[in-house]
Protein backbone atom coordinates (compact mmCIF):
# COMPACT_ATOMS: atom_id res chain seq x y z
CA UNK A 1 0.00 0.00 0.00
CA UNK A 2 1.19 3.58 -0.89
CA UNK A 3 0.56 7.00 0.75
CA UNK A 4 0.86 10.03 -0.55
CA UNK A 5 0.01 13.53 0.44
CA UNK A 6 0.19 15.95 -2.73
CA UNK A 7 0.10 19.15 -2.53
CA UNK A 8 -2.49 20.40 -5.61
CA UNK A 9 -5.40 19.18 -6.94
CA UNK A 10 -3.68 18.67 -10.44
CA UNK A 11 -0.82 16.04 -8.27
CA UNK A 12 -3.51 14.22 -6.91
CA UNK A 13 -5.78 14.07 -9.97
CA UNK A 14 -2.89 12.86 -12.03
CA UNK A 15 -2.20 10.50 -9.23
CA UNK A 16 -5.21 8.86 -8.80
CA UNK A 17 -5.75 8.17 -12.44
CA UNK A 18 -2.29 6.65 -13.11
CA UNK A 19 -2.98 4.31 -10.38
CA UNK A 20 -3.51 0.74 -11.46
CA UNK A 21 -5.18 -0.75 -8.35
CA UNK A 22 -7.90 0.36 -6.30
CA UNK A 23 -7.41 4.12 -5.22
CA UNK A 24 -9.04 5.78 -2.26
CA UNK A 25 -8.76 9.33 -1.37
CA UNK A 26 -8.80 10.25 2.37
CA UNK A 27 -9.97 13.57 3.85
CA UNK A 28 -11.21 12.57 7.51
CA UNK A 29 -11.34 8.74 7.39
CA UNK A 30 -14.10 8.04 9.21
CA UNK A 31 -15.65 6.04 6.25
CA UNK A 32 -12.50 4.73 4.96
CA UNK A 33 -10.64 3.65 7.86
CA UNK A 34 -13.55 1.94 8.77
CA UNK A 35 -14.06 0.11 5.65
CA UNK A 36 -10.20 -0.95 5.59
CA UNK A 37 -10.45 -2.15 9.00
CA UNK A 38 -13.12 -4.44 8.13
CA UNK A 39 -11.63 -5.77 5.11
CA UNK A 40 -14.40 -4.36 3.03
CA UNK A 41 -12.03 -2.16 0.92
CA UNK A 42 -8.14 -2.54 0.29
CA UNK A 43 -6.70 0.07 -1.54
CA UNK A 44 -3.01 -0.18 -3.23
CA UNK A 45 -3.00 4.09 -3.19
CA UNK A 46 -4.04 6.54 -0.33
CA UNK A 47 -3.95 9.93 -1.64
CA UNK A 48 -4.91 12.28 1.57
CA UNK A 49 -5.86 15.67 -0.01
CA UNK A 50 -5.69 17.75 3.82
CA UNK A 51 -2.37 19.11 2.30
CA UNK A 52 -3.96 20.71 -0.74
CA UNK A 53 -4.11 24.62 -0.45
CA UNK A 54 -8.13 25.76 -0.18
CA UNK A 55 -9.43 22.34 0.27
CA UNK A 56 -9.59 22.52 4.17
CA UNK A 57 -12.05 26.33 4.21
CA UNK A 58 -15.24 27.61 3.64
CA UNK A 59 -14.99 30.30 1.52
CA UNK A 60 -17.68 33.30 0.98
CA UNK A 61 -18.05 33.45 -2.87
CA UNK A 62 -19.97 36.23 -5.12
CA UNK A 63 -22.75 33.82 -5.32
CA UNK A 64 -22.76 32.19 -1.86
CA UNK A 65 -20.24 29.69 -0.08
CA UNK A 66 -17.09 27.72 -1.43
CA UNK A 67 -16.86 24.32 0.86
CA UNK A 68 -13.62 22.35 0.55
CA UNK A 69 -13.43 18.78 0.18
CA UNK A 70 -11.56 18.29 3.32
CA UNK A 71 -13.28 20.95 5.40
CA UNK A 72 -14.39 18.59 8.81
CA UNK A 73 -17.92 18.50 9.61
CA UNK A 74 -17.44 20.32 13.08
CA UNK A 75 -15.84 23.78 10.80
CA UNK A 76 -19.72 24.48 9.84
CA UNK A 77 -21.24 24.35 12.75
CA UNK A 78 -18.41 27.03 14.15
CA UNK A 79 -19.21 29.16 10.75
CA UNK A 80 -21.52 31.85 11.45
CA UNK A 81 -22.17 33.32 8.23
CA UNK A 82 -22.78 29.54 6.60
CA UNK A 83 -24.92 28.40 9.50
CA UNK A 84 -27.05 31.40 9.24
CA UNK A 85 -27.93 31.01 6.13
CA UNK A 86 -27.88 27.16 5.53
CA UNK A 87 -28.87 26.26 9.22
CA UNK A 88 -30.21 23.02 7.75
CA UNK A 89 -27.13 21.90 5.68
CA UNK A 90 -25.19 22.63 9.27
CA UNK A 91 -27.41 20.56 11.15
CA UNK A 92 -27.41 17.76 8.87
CA UNK A 93 -23.93 17.46 8.84
CA UNK A 94 -23.46 17.88 12.42
CA UNK A 95 -25.71 14.46 13.08
CA UNK A 96 -22.79 12.51 11.25
CA UNK A 97 -21.52 10.39 14.45
CA UNK A 98 -19.81 11.33 17.48
CA UNK A 99 -18.27 14.91 18.64
CA UNK A 100 -14.56 13.11 18.07
CA UNK A 101 -15.75 11.90 14.55
CA UNK A 102 -17.61 15.50 13.97
CA UNK A 103 -13.80 16.64 14.24
CA UNK A 104 -12.51 14.40 11.18
CA UNK A 105 -15.59 13.80 8.55
CA UNK A 106 -16.53 15.79 5.70
CA UNK A 107 -19.81 16.37 4.16
CA UNK A 108 -18.06 15.42 0.74
CA UNK A 109 -16.78 11.76 1.94
CA UNK A 110 -20.48 11.50 3.32
CA UNK A 111 -21.63 12.15 -0.21
CA UNK A 112 -18.92 10.02 -2.06
CA UNK A 113 -19.55 7.31 0.14
CA UNK A 114 -22.76 6.72 -1.11
CA UNK A 115 -24.70 5.36 1.54
CA UNK A 116 -29.03 5.74 0.88
CA UNK A 117 -28.61 6.92 4.66
CA UNK A 118 -26.06 9.54 4.59
CA UNK A 119 -27.14 12.87 6.68
CA UNK A 120 -25.61 15.58 4.66
CA UNK A 121 -26.75 14.59 1.37
CA UNK A 122 -30.63 15.58 1.58
CA UNK A 123 -29.85 18.60 3.20
CA UNK A 124 -27.55 19.29 0.74
CA UNK A 125 -30.01 18.30 -2.09
CA UNK A 126 -32.73 20.14 -0.86
CA UNK A 127 -30.14 23.24 -0.83
CA UNK A 128 -29.44 23.25 -4.49
CA UNK A 129 -25.95 22.54 -3.55
CA UNK A 130 -23.48 21.32 -6.38
CA UNK A 131 -20.12 19.56 -6.71
CA UNK A 132 -16.88 20.65 -7.97
CA UNK A 133 -15.54 17.78 -9.77
CA UNK A 134 -11.72 18.06 -11.19
CA UNK A 135 -10.57 15.47 -13.16
CA UNK A 136 -8.37 14.09 -15.98
CA UNK A 137 -10.40 16.12 -18.71
CA UNK A 138 -10.55 19.77 -16.52
CA UNK A 139 -13.19 20.63 -14.18
CA UNK A 140 -17.09 20.66 -14.28
CA UNK A 141 -19.74 21.49 -11.88
CA UNK A 142 -22.67 19.04 -11.28
CA UNK A 143 -25.84 19.02 -8.88
CA UNK A 144 -25.02 17.34 -5.77
CA UNK A 145 -27.79 14.57 -6.74
CA UNK A 146 -26.34 13.24 -9.36
CA UNK A 147 -22.79 12.01 -7.72
CA UNK A 148 -24.41 9.27 -5.95
CA UNK A 149 -25.51 6.23 -8.67
CA UNK A 150 -26.45 3.42 -6.12
CA UNK A 151 -25.81 2.03 -2.88
CA UNK A 152 -21.41 2.58 -2.71
CA UNK A 153 -21.07 3.70 -6.18
CA UNK A 154 -20.87 7.36 -7.73
CA UNK A 155 -20.99 8.78 -11.08
CA UNK A 156 -17.28 10.04 -10.63
CA UNK A 157 -14.79 8.62 -13.34
CA UNK A 158 -11.20 7.33 -12.86
CA UNK A 159 -9.85 9.83 -11.78
CA UNK A 160 -12.01 12.42 -10.73
CA UNK A 161 -11.89 14.34 -7.63
CA UNK A 162 -14.62 16.48 -5.80
CA UNK A 163 -13.05 19.53 -5.08
CA UNK A 164 -15.50 21.43 -3.22
CA UNK A 165 -19.62 21.73 -2.35
CA UNK A 166 -20.84 25.21 -3.81
CA UNK A 167 -24.02 26.51 -2.03
CA UNK A 168 -26.02 29.57 -3.41
CA UNK A 169 -27.11 33.09 -1.20
CA UNK A 170 -30.58 32.24 0.38
CA UNK A 171 -32.86 34.35 -1.33
CA UNK A 172 -35.04 37.06 1.36
CA UNK A 173 -37.50 35.02 3.44
CA UNK A 174 -35.63 31.80 2.55
CA UNK A 175 -34.72 28.46 5.06
CA UNK A 176 -34.11 25.49 4.84
CA UNK A 177 -34.45 22.33 7.61
CA UNK A 178 -33.42 18.54 8.33
CA UNK A 179 -34.50 15.64 10.18
CA UNK A 180 -34.06 12.17 10.27
CA UNK A 181 -35.59 9.47 12.40
CA UNK A 182 -32.96 7.08 14.16
CA UNK A 183 -33.95 4.26 16.64
CA UNK A 184 -31.17 5.66 19.20
CA UNK A 185 -30.73 8.95 20.50
CA UNK A 186 -27.60 9.97 18.25
CA UNK A 187 -24.75 8.46 16.99
CA UNK A 188 -27.20 5.58 14.38
CA UNK A 189 -27.68 6.14 10.85
CA UNK A 190 -30.99 7.30 9.57
CA UNK A 191 -34.16 4.53 8.78
CA UNK A 192 -35.84 7.89 7.23
CA UNK A 193 -34.97 11.30 6.65
CA UNK A 194 -36.17 14.30 5.36
CA UNK A 195 -34.62 17.68 3.89
CA UNK A 196 -36.71 21.09 2.30
CA UNK A 197 -35.76 24.39 1.33
CA UNK A 198 -38.36 27.17 0.69
CA UNK A 199 -38.53 30.69 -0.20
CA UNK A 200 -41.82 32.80 0.63
CA UNK A 201 -43.39 36.51 -0.83
CA UNK A 202 -44.12 39.06 1.48
CA UNK A 203 -47.81 37.12 1.93
CA UNK A 204 -46.11 34.18 3.19
CA UNK A 205 -46.73 32.23 0.64
CA UNK A 206 -44.06 29.96 -0.84
CA UNK A 207 -42.99 31.00 -4.38
CA UNK A 208 -39.62 28.36 -4.38
CA UNK A 209 -39.47 24.45 -2.78
CA UNK A 210 -37.18 21.82 -2.97
CA UNK A 211 -38.20 18.40 -1.09
CA UNK A 212 -35.66 15.69 -0.61
CA UNK A 213 -36.02 11.72 1.24
CA UNK A 214 -33.36 9.78 2.28
CA UNK A 215 -32.88 6.53 3.18
CA UNK A 216 -36.03 5.72 1.45
CA UNK A 217 -34.18 4.29 -1.97
CA UNK A 218 -30.81 3.09 -3.46
CA UNK A 219 -29.91 7.53 -3.74
CA UNK A 220 -31.70 10.14 -2.37
CA UNK A 221 -35.18 11.29 -3.68
CA UNK A 222 -35.62 14.70 -4.91
CA UNK A 223 -39.53 14.97 -4.91
CA UNK A 224 -40.39 17.53 -7.50
CA UNK A 225 -43.89 16.60 -7.40
CA UNK A 226 -44.05 17.68 -3.29
CA UNK A 227 -42.55 21.06 -3.75
CA UNK A 228 -44.96 21.93 -7.03
CA UNK A 229 -47.78 20.97 -4.14
CA UNK A 230 -46.32 23.43 -1.49
CA UNK A 231 -45.39 26.51 -4.50
CA UNK A 232 -48.26 29.11 -4.50
CA UNK A 233 -50.03 28.31 -1.37
CA UNK A 234 -49.03 28.91 2.48
CA UNK A 235 -47.88 26.41 4.47
CA UNK A 236 -51.68 25.29 5.67
CA UNK A 237 -53.12 21.98 6.69
CA UNK A 238 -53.99 20.97 3.17
CA UNK A 239 -50.63 21.89 1.91
CA UNK A 240 -48.86 19.85 4.51
CA UNK A 241 -51.26 16.78 4.40
CA UNK A 242 -50.72 16.98 0.18
CA UNK A 243 -46.51 17.08 1.19
CA UNK A 244 -46.71 14.04 3.36
CA UNK A 245 -48.53 11.87 1.14
CA UNK A 246 -46.46 12.95 -2.00
CA UNK A 247 -43.53 12.19 -0.26
CA UNK A 248 -45.06 8.68 0.86
CA UNK A 249 -45.65 7.66 -1.77
CA UNK A 250 -42.47 8.43 -3.81
CA UNK A 251 -40.41 5.83 -1.05
CA UNK A 252 -38.69 2.71 -2.55
CA UNK A 253 -37.68 1.53 0.97
CA UNK A 254 -36.56 -1.40 1.83
CA UNK A 255 -37.93 -3.68 4.77
CA UNK A 256 -35.34 -4.68 7.08
CA UNK A 257 -34.86 -5.37 11.01
CA UNK A 258 -34.72 -1.09 11.57
CA UNK A 259 -37.90 -0.70 9.78
CA UNK A 260 -40.85 -2.09 7.58
CA UNK A 261 -41.28 -0.55 4.20
CA UNK A 262 -44.72 0.73 5.49
CA UNK A 263 -42.87 2.57 8.45
CA UNK A 264 -40.48 3.70 6.68
CA UNK A 265 -43.58 5.34 4.19
CA UNK A 266 -45.27 7.04 6.50
CA UNK A 267 -42.22 8.37 8.79
CA UNK A 268 -40.92 9.97 5.39
CA UNK A 269 -44.74 11.96 5.23
CA UNK A 270 -44.10 12.93 8.80
CA UNK A 271 -40.66 14.27 8.62
CA UNK A 272 -40.73 15.83 5.37
CA UNK A 273 -44.14 17.77 7.11
CA UNK A 274 -41.77 18.63 10.41
CA UNK A 275 -39.23 19.67 7.87
CA UNK A 276 -41.49 22.34 5.76
CA UNK A 277 -43.19 23.38 9.38
CA UNK A 278 -39.56 24.58 10.34
CA UNK A 279 -37.88 25.50 7.42
CA UNK A 280 -41.01 28.24 6.92
CA UNK A 281 -40.78 29.28 10.28
CA UNK A 282 -37.48 30.55 9.93
CA UNK A 283 -38.04 32.00 6.59
CA UNK A 284 -40.75 33.98 8.87
CA UNK A 285 -43.81 32.49 7.49
CA UNK A 286 -46.52 32.52 9.92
Amino acid sequence: MRYIRPLSIEDAVGQLAGSAGPAAILAGGSDLLVRMKGGFVEPELIIDIKGITGLSEIRATADGFSIGAAVPCAVLGENAALKKAWPGVVEAAKLIGSKQVQGRCTIVGNLCNASPAADSVPALVAAGARAVVVGPSGKRTIAVETVPTAPGRTSLAKGEIIEAILLGSQAPRSADAYLRFIPRTEMDIAVVSAGVNLTLDEAGVVTAARVAIGAAAPTVLLVEEAAEALIGRKLDEAALERLAKICSGACRPIDDKRGTIEFRRKVAGVLARRAAQTAYARAGGK
